[in-house]
């Protein structure tokens, strides 16, 4: 699923890396690039208009998932979809909502 929702909000042509991290992983990366020293669900790079990251901490998505109560497949669609469409560069806010929003309903997450 997540080939398809990135070929969609992306292109085919933009590469994109995926690593699945640990908690403490994620943290120092976290505490790298946004100066917050604890670990957090999905974190989205940009490395050009066409190349990108995105970091994925499992334990943090199943705890949010839980938080947000929603199946925890569902949710990490929901994730995925958040880190691309900061790859196309929104930050967020109303306009980032409203991309999401399509790309959701399109999916049906």
């Amino acid at each position: 699923a997540f080939l398809h929702y990135k070929e969609a909000i992306l292109g085919p042509r933009y590469e994109l890396s995926v690593a699945v991290v640990s908690p403490a992983k994620m943290r120092a990366i976290n505490r790298q690039y946004r100066k917050l020293d604890k670990p957090t669900d999905v974190l989205a790079f940009p490395l050009s208009k066409t190349q990108g990251e995105v970091f994925l901490c499992l334990p943090e998505t199943k705890k949010e998932a839980k938080k947000f109560d929603r199946g925890y497949e569902n949710f990490l669609s929901f994730l995925f979809i958040h880190a691309c469409v900061h790859l196309l560069g929104y930050d967020h806010g109303t306009k980032m909502e409203k991309m999401e929003k399509k790309w959701r309903k399109k999916f049906n997450i």
